[in-house]
């Protein structure tokens, strides 16, 4: 397979997640930091980063790492690849957490876009391995 084709099966993995619950849980996460916030008392434009950091990561988790351990939906082909190449198929989740997160906290909180970026490598790279363990654990198990 060429390498535009493995990044299209890439892309075509990530749309096989439990979106719709990766976004309550996303929120859920995203209201209680905000919560926590503002029980503190730390009262700024700025405390919005943090609560949409934690709610980007908790949606980008269950949605990746939910599709890895689905087996109903999609097709069957697309499930194959994603199972054969757990972290090619992590990819575009954690790619698409760290720009969304960057953005966030950009605009959001108090820090630059080299330092929002930088922020921002820790978790996206924290779920491509958990995503990329995920996977790596169910192929083997399957075989």
């Amino acid at each position: 397979m060429s390498r535009r084709e493995n990044q299209q099966l890439a892309v075509a993995s990530a749309t096989m997640g439990p979106w719709k619950t990766a976004a309550g849980v996303g929120a859920v996460v995203g209201a209680a930091a905000l919560g926590v916030d503002l029980i503190t008392g730390h009262w700024s434009m700025s405390m919005l980063a943090g609560p949409a950091g934690w709610a980007l990561f908790f949606f980008f988790l269950v949605g990746t790492v939910g599709g890895r351990l689905r087996t109903d939906t999609g097709n069957r082909r697309i499930r194959r690849w994603a199972a054969e190449h757990p972290w090619q198929a992590a990819m575009p989740a954690a790619g698409a957490l760290l720009v969304l997160n960057t953005l966030a906290q950009t605009f959001l909180g108090d820090a630059g876009l080299i330092g929002a970026f930088l922020v921002s490598l820790l978790p996206a790279g924290l779920l491509l391995a958990v995503a990329g363990v995920v996977g790596s654990v169910k192929q083997a198990r399957e075989k």
